[in-house]
Formats: structure tokens, C-alpha cells, sequence
């Protein structure tokens, strides 16, 4: 089973977990920029960090087989910061630089006037600078966030299918499926979605346009809910066209807009379904 892990903050893992990942046929990740769990004061901090995504990241990654991609932003929390705001004129430097393959995470926390500027800005950036955006939905008040989302991304002009829009659920679902966007769905021990129901979010919508990830960061996640995901979908009778479809195409395809995706020996090797299961604490 091979799978590319769509949205994951391996900044906050270890060398244990890439080494487990990669053993579980994790062969790459894309890592979006995020909040890091306290503030950041200056533009400074955020320099430093886009450095290391861009640069360290994707040399530890490489050190265990793992092909490492970045999305980088002004993420939706730290918006609201005016000390971050000067982060808006730094960023298109990063998003010409080789392994950069979106911009994000952007869109809303908490949904206030400043989330709204910076938002509609990146999706600007997207625009100009020919790449995709991943779009975070807010874990509070989610249908609204996500009907506001998708306002913003339609007066904005990008194109729907360059745009993700992640973190949703059962009740989110039906709201983005026709709009041309991409549905992204991140598998948590306790929240979020869990393998099971998204296995049943697969046999209702299908499998086209669905992104699976793991979101795995410094709170309580699982960086191998991918290929539990994967597995579930395969007791469930999916077949392995449908898996190597949602763990490996579906994001190879979204990200690959790019231009920038560096996955040729990962594409062409077939991909092989047999092994054992590593399913974990009653995923």
C-alpha cells in the first residue's frame, strides 16, 4: 500500500514516527505551515520556521525514504495577530522556492474581519503565484465556516479545483461535494473523522476529489491513520484500485498542479497491497 499523506505536521514528530510511517508504506507527506501552540512575536519567528519546512524538513525526511513537500502561509489563527500581519509580504519568496506545492493552511479560526482580509489576500498569492491553496475550516460554528469559505474562494477567482478544503466531516460534506473544490478529511484518535466513518463517507460520495490525511501534530494524533483508513477500506470491500486511488492519485493529482511534486521513483513503482495490518488503538 502506497500513500501520500496530504497534510502533515512532521515538525512535531519524531525520527520514530518517520521511521514507522515509511514502514507502513508512508512514501510522502506534504506539511502545511500552522500554528505552532503559542504565539510567534515577529516575523522573525515565522523566517525561521518556513526555513527549516522548506530546508531540515525535508532532509530528516528523506533520511528514512519519506518525499517531503511544504504548503506555506500566514495561518488563519495568527491573523488576527497584528504583529504576524507583516508575514503577508515575506511570503512570496517562499512560494517560488522547489517543494513548496500550495499555499496554506489559510481560511478561518475564528471567522472575524482580519481572518477575512488575509484570507481573501492568500488566495490572491495562490492566484499569482500558479498554485493551489489548502483551505482550513474552523473546528467551531463548521458549516458556516465552511459556507463562508467557499464565498471567499469563489470571489476570489481561483480556480475550485486548485483549492482543498480540509477538516470536514459527515455534516460539511454535501456542502463543498459539488462545487468543484476538493474535500480533504483528517482521521484522529478522538476527533475529527475516525477509518470506519470514513469509509462510509467513501461508499456514499465516492471516491473522486477525496483527500485522507492525518493532520498528525504536537496534540493528541496518529501519523498512521492513513493506512488504518486504508485497510478499513479494504475489509470493507473497497477494492486496491480504490485505495491506491484515495491514499496515493487523489493527492499525487491535487498537489501535482504545482508543477512541483518530486515523486518520479515513487510513480513508478506499483503499488502492492499485501502485509501486515497496523491498526492502532481501536481505529
Amino acid at each position: 500500500m502506497r500513500i501520500f499523506d496530504p497534510h502533515i505536521h512532521m515538525t512535531s514528530r519524531t525520527t520514530d514516527d518517520y521511521e514507522a510511517m515509511a514502514a507502513a508504506g508512508v512514501r510522502a507527506v506534504v506539511e502545511p505551515a500552522f500554528w505552532l501552540g503559542q504565539p510567534r512575536t515577529s516575523v522573525g519567528s515565522f523566517t525561521d520556521y518556513f526555513d527549516a519546512l522548506v530546508g531540515w524538513e525535508p532532509f530528516r525526511a528523506g533520511q528514512f525514504g519519506v518525499r517531503h513537500h511544504a504548503t506555506i502561509a500566514l495561518n488563519p489563527k495568527e491573523a488576527n495577530d497584528p504583529r504576524c500581519r507583516p508575514v503577508l509580504d515575506v511570503l512570496p519568496r517562499y512560494l517560488e522556492k522547489d517543494g513548496v506545492v500550495a499555499v496554506g493552511e489559510i481560511g478561518y479560526d475564528s471567522m472575524t474581519p482580519e481572518e477575512d482580509e488575509v484570507f481573501a489576500a492568500q488566495l490572491a498569492l495562490a492566484v499569482a503565484h500558479d498554485l493551489p491553496a489548502l483551505v482550513h475550516t474552523p473546528h467551531r460554528d463548521k458549516v458556516r465556516g465552511v459556507e463562508r469559505s467557499l464565498s471567499v474562494v469563489a470571489e476570489s477567482g481561483i480556480e475550485p479545483g486548485r483549492v482543498v478544503l480540509d477538516h470536514l466531516n459527515e455534516v460539511t460534506v454535501k456542502l463543498v461535494r459539488d462545487t468543484g473544490c476538493w474535500l480533504g478529511f483528517s482521521i484522529y484518535p478522538d476527533t475529527k473523522m475516525s477509518p470506519p466513518r470514513m469509509v462510509e463517507l467513501l461508499r456514499t460520495y465516492g471516491t473522486e476529489r477525496m483527500l485522507v490525511n492525518s493532520a498528525a501534530d504536537w496534540g493528541r494524533s496518529d501519523p498512521l491513520l492513513t493506512r488504518a483508513t486504508g485497510e478499513a477500506m479494504l475489509l470493507a470491500g473497497f477494492s486496491d484500485d480504490d485505495v491506491d486511488r484515495v491514499l496515493w492519485r487523489n493527492p499525487t493529482e491535487f498537489y501535482g498542479q504545482s508543477g512541483r511534486l518530486d515523486l518520479a521513483d515513487d510513480e513508478a513503482t506499483e503499488p502492492t497491497f499485501a502485509g501486515n495490518s497496523i491498526l492502532r488503538g481501536g481505529s
